[in-house]
């Protein structure tokens, strides 16, 4: 900018310098004023910059763009280049910073416009400058005014004081020189006008370009302008990127000249474009378009053509191909597609990631919930997560990387869903906001395809608030306008709106939910997104702000954006007097022709400026005025609009014109058409498609498509379709266009690819033979001929093409006369058909005409696959033209994998085959492979021919094989059917793959996709390899060998079916029924319902009757002759003849003999069963079965019964009675023997017998029946028994096993050493129980091994074994020892038998006497004690041992000293044992003597007994007291065998009467003698205490007893 003030603020009355601070204003003066001792040009330019800094930083106004009430957001705000001055100065002492720029960025950092410097009144710059950075800027200018200024006296004013005159003088100079310095610029403005900022401007404008397919075009224009315009070019108003298209675009700028290149232009780059010229002062933009042509006849490539001259990273080109690609896809909506294609780049880099992008419709997609893309290194894919209509169009996907791009594009067509209510119309679509205001949006939508059927009466749209999922109905009434204005919402929240359709049928599903719109202030909305608002080039500055409560102007510019029948829109700007506050609007309405104003919303006032109105008459004019408000007050009403008609100002647009089908595919057509004229905001066109005759139409899209010519896919092959076209825009959809021509749905002919391949098969010295490869692409039509163009070449300069040929070649193969020997030649060949000749091939290499004079045959030519299979294909080829020295005499072929080295080739045959075809059968499946033949003679080997094009070994989907068939007339054909069919696929037959063209031997009959080769007369002749292939197909075909054996086999069953026989399943054969009947059958395999048959016996015809009763079932082929029974005289043969038609057959069976008797016996038994099964009878006989338990059940099944049959059970003749176990449930009758023995063997039988009759069942049992009834429950004992274990005992050591239950009669045998055991003393067996025992008595050495038992069933029997020896034997005899040991220290111990009292209560001065049995081995030590203490023998106290056996102790007299506890303790080396007895002394009573109790058998004393106790129990008891308890204590260690006879006994004493009742027991029997009492006991003296008179039963138990008394710590 130039001057001191900027140009929008200083030509304004309100501009003031006192918005600028004092210490600022002081620094401005003193730059400008030392500005003056610099040149014009550095004062200018100095004096510019500078004080544009300096203002720059001062108080400022808002400044708005045009149309816009709100300032730029100054988060893209950048400062001029005002401060270049300064910054690049060499003297200033502040370094250096970015140059500042006007380009306005978004969050991607992509380039959306130019941003104008803000000035605000703010204490903070527009640019972003903190106060630190313009404290710098203030003192970098004022610090260059006083070094420019004052220089010289710089030092004196260091050291001295200026007078107050010095410094007014200084002053008066400095605005004398500032005022100076602008009028001289203001003078310089004037004059020159070209350095001011102005907006661009076109010196030349780019101009428009028609050039040829393949060629470069280039745009270039002058532009003008200050700042430097920036320059953008667009393609149909989009971007141009040159790297997202890398190698395709190149932009230049030089010197204000800007150009566009466009390299190797395609067909896509028809198109307008715009060139936009961009600053601060304004945009403008050109237009330029360019066509681009294609040469007629050529082919339309896939993909886009490899663009040239890319800069590839680090020398690396990379090579792309997408292969496996998505096809035309179909969906409906609500379900998930995904589109994936394989990608491979080589050179394959394992971190290198391509640009993988996706587009629909040239958009490209960006990741959201409706779209998914991924990329896993080597496949892209596309989730489209829930289809709707809107994801319907063109889909691309582009693989960008540093050397070239790919682009792979295929179209997507959604369907609708299925109507929630039949005949409802589809759902609407693209639905979108516009024009959102505080509390106004307008929602646009496209109408649907599919109207159900009637026409759709009109749109609810319905509203949801963000973070809700309730549905709100905007409209009342359904609306037939795309567009509609949503009032009513509230300022600062988000909604989203979805559109639903209505016709007479009721309600469509909804369209997708719109993206969700914030109703806020279009401004506000930009500055939370962080753009600014697009360049209009023009800028208007507002005045200050007044005062609040200031009431606020007039609305500008009143306009009706919209109207239509239902409602009408309003737009207007907001006043420029408005105060601080927001101002809100007030709506009025007035009828044309009237003055009558009407306030519309008067009850809330609107704060968008856009209101509809609804409820307007139709066909009425109306104006419209609106009012400002505040807390102010009403302001005064805008100019009031035209009249304005309420009506549908946009008209529906007129229907197409001509629609013109053509052919594509063998599924699609093109459809175009004329657009509809006057056709004002068209959105796009609808295509109906109708099969002839059906008068159905179905819509081909369901997405608007803008252009005029659209791909319809999904059509049947085959059929003809007509087709129609409707127009739409927001008024609706038009009325269809005229139905277009019929056309079969069929692939587009078109002139064939050009040939490949070109080599020389023969060369002479005046003609060349060539040979070429048939193109890739034929066309959709037969290749009619080729045409060969020639031209030579002299020292490397080709020269003219010539025709070799006037007339097509039929062959892949051309003689080239009329050459010049020696002379170097190019060649091209043109393939051709109906549809024309196409484009001719590349120039082949140079080939040098000269005589070949090699012996070697040349190459093959021609190779064609054919029968591609997964294992196996056929290679045809021709021989070669130059045969060389000799004859061709054979061929080799050549194999090799396709990607493989040259040195893979390997040969597929050792030995040369002479025939021109070869199957070859060494194929892995999945592998791709090419081939070559070569040729030989007796020369040598020649030169292998060209390679085939590689072919993947695999049997693709649909294959058939040719099918040979014999007719019922014996005629012989071949059969192959094809379901992969053209319009234009023939079926050609050939006999060792040369066309059959002779119909003498066979006739090929065609019809739909099957064809039939028939042979005439099938001979030797015929002999050979069929095959059949199907032109226009995928290499569809297969071939059939007729060798010599198949020959004969097929003229055998040609035999076979001329003269017929009627095919049998079965011979006739006989079986017996029910009653004994004799059943004759046979089946035959095929006989109709006129067949006959004739029953033949001995030669003689039989005949329906009581005797013979026949049967023909013609569903089945069944035939059957019944007879009651056979008769001596029914002994023959029976033969059944049948015929049907010319077809006969007849089968016979011979009955005689033996074979006769036992037919007639068999027949005679059944019939008796069944006579026997019309009463109670058995179905099953009586059996027997052993149950695990050993236990045997006797059981039959019965049937036939009734409440009333009788069962009787019957044993030897005798009935068994009724206390057995008898069951008779479920027809089945049991009856249970427990315990089976030998007592229970014999004959049993059961009679079963009613009113209907009896029958009877039998099973003997005895002998053999028993012996093997007994084996089997020998054999469950077996198999119930138990692993042997081992045990030890004190005798030795226990083998043993249980059984669950044991039989007398069981035969067991004990083996040792495989050997049976002799029983001895030492070892013996037994059993208790059901324990099976081996006893070995003192085991030695000898008895280790291995020891078993076998239980014997009659039959293979079970053993049992164990091994003892080793560890097992040592351990079970260890534990022997010790129980031995055990048992003899338990058996010799020392012990106390008997005899002594508990208590024994004894008058002062009596003597005592008590005895008792003590036993042990040796003999034990006796010892007495009294209250633990010993007692020594003397004239008081007498003890004395006996026999060894009987311990006495005698006080000879009794005194009161004597109480107290007396023991006896024995013991021996086995042990210790003793027993106790108290001593109670009272006084005397008289001189009685010696006194002797009597106690009974529990040890109570017995007093006044007159007789000696009887039983040898009561002579050992003494005194009272239950002396034996003691003894209970014991453990029984091992239980003897004699238990249960000792438990016998006891039971026996038991029984026995007992005196245990104290006050029962009889009276003691007391005898004096003198002054001395004596007790009488059996003990009391030697001689009535001998061991005779020791009871048995008193012995010790021969088991050994451990004590748990006191005593046993020494056992």
């Amino acid at each position: 900018m130039s001057g001191s003030t900027p140009f929008y603020q200083k030509h304004h009355r309100h501009y003031d310098r006192g918005y600028r601070s004092k210490e600022l204003e002081s620094a401005v003066s003193q730059y400008q004023s030392s500005s003056s001792s610099s040149s014009y040009a550095a004062r200018r330019s100095s004096s510019r910059a500078s004080a544009s800094a300096a203002l720059s930083a001062s108080s400022g106004h808002v400044v708005a763009l045009h149309e816009r009430t709100t300032p730029i957001p100054c988060s893209y705000t950048r400062l001029s280049s005002s401060y270049s001055g300064l910054e690049e100065s060499r003297l200033s002492p502040m370094p250096k910073r970015a140059k500042p720029t006007y380009l306005a960025m978004d969050k991607e950092n992509q380039i959306i416009g130019y941003v104008v410097p803000i000035f605000r009144g703010s204490q903070e710059y527009a640019s972003g400058f903190s106060d630190t950075e313009e404290a710098r800027v203030k003192e970098s200018a004022g610090y260059m005014a006083r070094r420019n200024l004052f220089t010289s006296g710089l030092e004196m004013e260091r050291t001295e004081q200026t007078s107050r005159k010095v410094s007014m003088r200084e002053s008066a100079e400095r605005i004398s020189l500032s005022k100076r310095i602008y009028e001289n610029e203001e003078h310089h403005k004037r004059m020159n006008k070209d350095s001011l900022m102005h907006a661009p401007e076109f010196v030349i404008k780019p101009r428009s370009h028609t050039v040829w397919e393949k060629q470069c075009v280039r745009l270039h224009c002058t532009v003008s302008g200050w700042p430097d315009p920036r320059v953008v070019w667009y393609k149909n108003n989009v971007t141009i990127d040159p790297m997202a298209h890398p190698g395709k675009y190149k932009l230049e700028s030089s010197y204000n000249v800007h150009s566009l290149e466009i390299n190797r232009c395609d067909f896509d780059d028809t198109a307008q474009y715009r060139v936009s010229a961009m600053n601060s002062k304004g945009e403008l933009s050109s237009f330029a378009s360019i066509v681009v042509k294609r040469f007629k006849g050529e082919v339309e490539e896939a993909l886009p053509m490899p663009r040239h001259g890319l800069i590839s990273e680090y020398g690396i080109t990379f090579d792309t191909h997408i292969v496996d690609g998505f096809g035309v896809s179909f969906g409906r909506e609500g379900e998930t597609m995904s589109l994936g294609a394989t990608v491979i780049i080589s050179p394959n880099l394992a971190r290198y990631q391509p640009e993988v992008q996706w587009y629909r419709d040239d958009v490209l997609l960006q990741p959201s919930k409706w779209c998914h893309m991924h990329w896993s290194g080597d496949k892209a894919t596309l989730t489209l997560t829930h289809l709707n209509k809107e994801d319907e169009g063109l889909y691309t996907l582009r693989i960008t990387t540093k050397s070239k791009y790919e682009t792979y594009s295929a179209y997507v067509f959604v369907r609708d869903a299925d109507a929630e209510v039949e005949g409802a119309p589809g759902a609407p679509l693209d639905v979108k906001c516009q024009d959102a205001n505080k509390d106004y949006v307008i929602v646009t939508w496209k109408q649907p395809a599919v109207d159900g059927g009637s026409s759709i009466l009109g749109y609810f749209v319905d509203r949801c608030e963000v973070g809700t999922t309730h549905w709100s109905q905007c409209n009342d009434t359904p609306i037939k306008f795309a567009r509609f204005p949503v009032t009513g919402l509230v300022e600062g929240r988000s909604y989203t709106f979805r559109v639903r359709a209505v016709n007479k049928s009721g309600m469509s599903r909804p369209s997708r939910v719109s993206e969700a719109v914030a109703a806020m202030d279009p401004a506000d909305r930009a500055r939370m997104r962080g753009t600014s608002a697009p360049w209009t080039g023009q800028i208007i500055v507002t005045e200050e702000e007044p005062a609040e409560g200031v009431v606020p102007g007039k609305p500008k510019e009143l306009e009706v954006t919209e109207a239509t029948k239902n409602y009408v829109v309003l737009s207007w700007k907001p006043p420029g007097e408005r105060g601080h506050e927001g101002i809100m609007y007030y709506v009025e309405k007035c009828v044309s022709g009237t003055d009558s104003w009407q306030r519309v919303n008067t009850e809330i006032p609107v704060k968008s400026p856009r209101f509809a109105l609804f409820d307007l008459a139709e066909g009425k004019a109306y104006s419209f005025r609106v009012r400002c408000c505040n807390s102010a007050g009403v302001g005064e009403p805008s100019e009031a609009t035209e009249a304005t008609t309420v009506g549908d100002k946009l008209d529906i647009p007129s229907a197409p014109g001509r629609v013109v089908p053509t052919r594509n595919t063998d599924t699609s057509v093109v459809v175009s058409w004329e657009a509809s004229r006057d056709a004002k905001e068209l959105v796009g066109y609808y295509i109906e498609a109708s099969i002839v005759g059906s008068n159905k139409f179905e819509p081909c899209n369901n997405k608007p498509v803008k252009g005029t010519r659209f791909i319809c896919h999904g059509l049947v092959t085959g059929e003809s379709y007509v087709f129609r076209v409707k127009a739409l825009n927001a008024a609706g959809l038009s009325e269809c266009s005229q139905e277009s021509e019929a056309i079969e749905v069929k692939a587009a002919i078109a002139s064939p690819t050009p040939p490949y391949g070109i080599s020389v098969l023969e060369c002479v010295r005046d003609s060349m033979v060539l040979a070429w490869k048939q193109p890739t692409f034929i066309g959709g039509a037969d290749i009619t001929g080729y045409f060969v163009d020639y031209r030579e070449v002299i020292n490397g300069v080709p020269g003219t093409w010539h025709e070799a040929n006037v007339k097509s070649v039929s062959d892949r193969a051309y003689r080239v006369s009329d050459l010049k020997e020696n002379r170097k030649y190019q060649f091209q060949v043109r393939a051709a058909n109906m549809a024309g000749v196409g484009i001719p091939s590349l120039p082949s290499g140079t080939f040098v005409c000269e005589e070949w004079t090699i012996a070697v045959p040349g190459p093959p030519h021609d190779l064609q696959v054919t029968e591609v299979r997964a294992n196996t294909l056929v290679l045809l080829y021709k021989p070669p033209v130059y045969q060389g020295r000799d004859p061709v005499n054979g061929f080799y072929i050549d194999i090799k994998e396709a990607d493989a080295e040259e040195e893979a080739w390997r040969g597929v045959n050792e030995k040369a085959i002479l025939t021109n075809y070869m199957k070859i059968k060494i194929l892995k499946e999945g592998e791709t492979y090419v081939f070559r033949v070569r040729a030989q003679n007796k020369a040598g080997v020649g030169k292998a021919s060209e390679p085939t094009e590689p072919v993947l070994a695999e049997t693709k989907p649909g294959t058939t094989e040719i099918v040979v068939d014999v007719d019922d007339d014996g005629v012989i054909s071949m059969n192959f059917a094809c379901s992969n069919l053209t319009p234009d696929s023939k079926f050609v037959w050939s006999k060792n793959y040369e066309e059959i063209t002779d119909d003498t031997r066979i006739t090929v009959a065609t019809s739909g996709g099957k064809s039939k080769a028939t042979f005439n007369m099938l001979a030797e002749d015929d002999i050979g390899i069929y095959s059949c292939a199907v032109t226009h197909t995928d290499g569809a075909g297969s071939s059939y060998t007729l060798s010599a054996e198949e020959l004969k086999k097929l003229l055998e069953l040609s035999h076979d079916h001329k003269f017929p026989i009627i095919p049998l399943k079965t011979e006739l054969a006989v079986e017996l029924q029910e009653k004994g009947r004799i059943r004759f059958w046979l089946q035959a395999e095929k006989i109709s319902a006129n067949g006959k048959i004739e029953y033949v016996f001995n030669d003689n015809s039989l005949s329906q009757g009581e005797k013979y009763k026949m049967n023909f079932n013609k569903d089945t082929g069944v035939i059957e002759m019944i007879m009651e029974s056979l008769l001596p005289e029914d002994e023959g043969t029976f033969t059944f003849q049948l015929q049907d038609g010319k077809a006969t057959n007849q089968s016979s069976l011979v009955l005689i003999g033996d074979v006769f008797k036992g037919l007639q016996k068999e027949s005679a038994f059944m019939r008796k069963e069944w006579h026997r099964k019309q009463g109670p009878h058995f179905v099953e006989y009586l059996s027997y079965e052993v149950t695990p338990e050993c236990c045997v059940i006797l059981k039959c099944k019965v049937g036939n019964i009734k409440k009333e049959t009788v069962a009787l059970w019957y044993k030897d003749g005798r009935e068994v009675k009724g206390d057995e176990k008898l069951t008779f449930t479920e027809g089945v009758l049991k009856l249970e023997i427990a315990q089976i023995s030998k007592k229970d063997a014999g004959v049993y039988e059961i009679v079963l017998k009613d009113d209907r009759g009896q029958d009877t069942s039998t099973l003997n049992l005895t002998e053999q029946g028993f012996r093997d009834l007994m084996n089997e429950v020998f054999s469950n004992i077996a198999n119930s028994s138990t692993a042997l274990k081992i045990q030890s005992t004190d005798e030795g050591i226990r083998l043993y096993s249980f059984v669950s239950y044991y039989n007398e009669a069981l035969q067991v045998t004990w083996h040792h050493k495989d050997s049976a055991i002799a029983f001895t003393d030492r070892i013996k067996s037994g059993v208790v129980g059901e324990q099976l025992w081996l006893q070995i008595t003192e085991p030695t050495e000898k008895d280790k091994g291995k020891y078993a038992i076998e239980f014997h069933d009659g039959k293979d029997g079970l053993k049992r074994t164990v091994e003892l020896s080793g560890q097992a034997f040592d351990d079970a005899y260890a534990e022997f020892q010790r129980l031995k040991a055990a048992a003899i220290a338990e058996r010799n111990r020392a012990r106390v038998a008997g005899g002594l009292p508990d208590v024994v209560t004894i008058q002062e001065l009596k003597a005592l006497n008590l005895t008792c049995n003590i036993s042990g081995e040796p003999l034990p030590e006796v010892v007495w004690l009294k209250n633990e203490r010993e007692i020594v023998s003397d004239g008081h106290y007498v003890m004395k041992l006996e026999a060894g056996k009987y311990a006495s102790f005698t006080i000879t007299t009794v005194n009161t000293a004597d109480s107290g506890k007396y023991s006896i303790l024995v013991k021996n080396k086995y042990g210790t044992e003793s027993a106790d007895f108290t001593l109670v002394v009272t006084e005397g009573k008289g001189d009685l003597g010696v006194t002797s109790y009597l106690t009974d058998a529990d040890g109570n004393v017995i007093i006044g007994c007159k007789s000696r106790p009887t039983t040898p129990t009561e002579r050992r008891k003494s005194v009272t007291g239950k002396k034996m308890q003691k003894r209970k204590d014991s453990v029984i260690l091992q239980k003897p065998p004699e238990e249960k006879e000792g438990k016998k006994m006891e039971d026996k004493t038991d029984a026995l009467p007992k005196t245990t009742d104290k006050k029962k027991a009889a009276p003691a029997v007391a005898s004096r003698v003198g002054k001395q009492e004596t007790l009488q006991q059996p003990i009391t003296t030697a001689d009535e205490a001998k061991p005779d008179d020791v009871p048995t039963s008193e012995k010790p138990a021969e088991k050994p007893q451990i004590n748990k008394g006191k005593n046993d710590q020494d056992e």
